[in-house]
């Protein structure tokens, strides 16, 4: 078994569509082990996005992960990294496969109701930044 982390995001959230996306990833055969609902401030969205820090989107991502609450998980399965982001589907909810939370829940590239982790070493840092290893059951 393998774990990923993943948020809900704050469009997302807004929109009312946190019980849609949760819903589906139970469908999709995913192990809840971790779940928080949270508004992240902008320190901690800079934190979490850091390896961004000089891309020139890094404000504008930042601000809109603390816009308001959000949701992070974090998730197992059988190769539940890719997994969750074949879910998630391609950044761009334009260029999201059909059936995919990016494309039935993104607005924009910016906006696009989920992240995931894209790899393990990402995701060994992205679960224990949100959740400590009691909270993981």
């Amino acid at each position: 078994m393998e774990r990923t982390f993943a948020i809900i995001k704050p469009d997302a959230f807004a929109a009312g569509n946190a019980g849609k996306i949760l819903t589906r990833i139970y469908a999709e055969g995913f192990n809840v082990v971790g779940i928080k609902k949270l508004y992240m401030s902008k320190v901690e969205a800079e934190g979490f996005y850091y390896v961004h820090k000089e891309r020139p989107f890094f404000g504008e991502l930042t601000d809109f992960m603390s816009s308001g609450p959000c949701i992070v998980l974090t998730l197992e399965a059988e190769g539940a990294i890719l997994k969750w982001r074949d879910l998630m589907g391609a950044t761009n909810p334009a260029e999201a496969a059909e059936g995919t939370m990016r494309k039935e829940f993104g607005t924009s590239i910016g906006e696009n109701a989920t992240h995931g982790s894209d790899a393990p070493e990402t995701a060994a840092f992205e679960i224990p930044y949100f959740f400590s290893g009691l909270e993981l059951l």
